[in-house]
């Protein structure tokens, strides 16, 4: 029933968002996540010990903070197993996961503020969602970094959490919501995570590898729905372009949002005053990005975002069917 509660859950949370009286009653996951791995940083990551070590412990840390989410999310689903509706019920929570409609609301956002309010709105919107500095960027930078977000955290935020709550339900989810949580916490190359938060960023790229791959097809897919997109160049720009990215899984998104949309993203950026040389995604498209093109891109999201939600919707009713 792990699928069925995956597919579930993407259709409420894609009609409904993350629903307020639940936030207020429980909170965020993500917000529980964040204070078990900030106690676990504060406790375990000491500045004296030697590289060796701080790894080693991160290695625990990693552990704990993948284990105990999925333990307790194993518990409640076997408890609501046995309850009126508690499949149901495990599917809501379940919605705690994923992003669809805040990510669409906040990219659509840039390009809101972009368009009433000018550069300087649009960068205050884009620095909400992208961690480079958003003081380096004209109107196609920001149209740009807004763009490579939505591909990315498609991704990561919600095709490799429904898959992984496909894969293990609610245990499932919670473990991989926890460990990209952990990734984003600690696992930065910094003088204080360099070592401590080695196996959280080794881990996050391992868990996403599935997810980013079928995110490239699902938006090489999409672009033969939506009018414009060219999905040849999207499917050709992965095969070319992703593997050039310093992330194993960022490329393949991004790459197949640049081709579909025949835009250059990603290349040179900024991040708290030093520049990444990274490779281009799309190479040889526009750079010159525009409030349009974010537009774009979210139809090409909302998209592929369906086609996720009907792939898992058949999973589940082949499975019924099987059994």
């Amino acid at each position: 029933m792990s699928v069925l509660i995956a597919f579930l859950s993407l259709a409420v949370e894609s009609a409904l968002g993350y629903p307020d009286w639940l936030f207020r009653a429980i909170g965020h996951p993500v917000t529980w996540f964040g204070r078990l791995i900030s106690f676990l940083d504060r406790r375990l990551n000491r500045a004296t010990d030697p590289d060796a070590l701080r790894r080693q412990r991160g290695v625990q840390a990693l552990l704990v903070i993948v284990l105990v989410p999925a333990l307790i999310g194993l518990c409640v689903q076997i408890l609501l197993w046995f309850i009126p509706l508690g499949l149901f019920i495990t599917a809501l929570l379940a919605t705690s996961f994923l992003s669809q409609r805040s990510l669409y609301e906040h990219v659509e956002a840039v390009a809101d503020a972009l368009d009433s309010g000018g550069l300087d709105m649009g960068r205050a919107a884009v620095s909400r969602i992208v961690g480079r500095d958003p003081e380096t960027l004209d109107r196609a930078g920001v149209c740009r970094a807004a763009i490579e977000s939505l591909a990315e955290n498609f991704s990561d935020g919600i095709v490799a959490p429904a898959f992984w709550t496909g894969v293990g339900g609610l245990a499932g989810g919670a473990a991989y919501k926890a460990a990209n949580t952990a990734d984003s916490m600690i696992g930065h190359r910094t003088p204080r995570h360099e070592a401590f938060g080695w196996a959280a960023a080794r881990f996050d790229d391992w868990i996403n590898l599935p997810a980013s791959r079928l995110t490239a097809l699902l938006i090489a897919l999409a672009a033969f729905l939506v009018k414009g997109a060219d999905p040849r160049n999207a499917w050709a720009a992965v095969r070319r372009d992703a593997k050039k990215h310093r992330s194993p899984n960022a490329g393949w998104p991004e790459a197949a949002m640049a081709g579909a949309l025949g835009l250059a993203l990603a290349g040179p950026r900024s991040y708290g005053g030093v520049t990444v040389d990274d490779a281009f995604m799309g190479e040889g498209g526009r750079r010159e990005a525009e409030s349009i093109d974010i537009r774009r891109a979210l139809k090409l999201y909302r998209v592929a975002d369906y086609l996720l939600i009907a792939l898992f919707g058949l999973v589940s009713l082949l499975a019924i069917l099987a059994f």
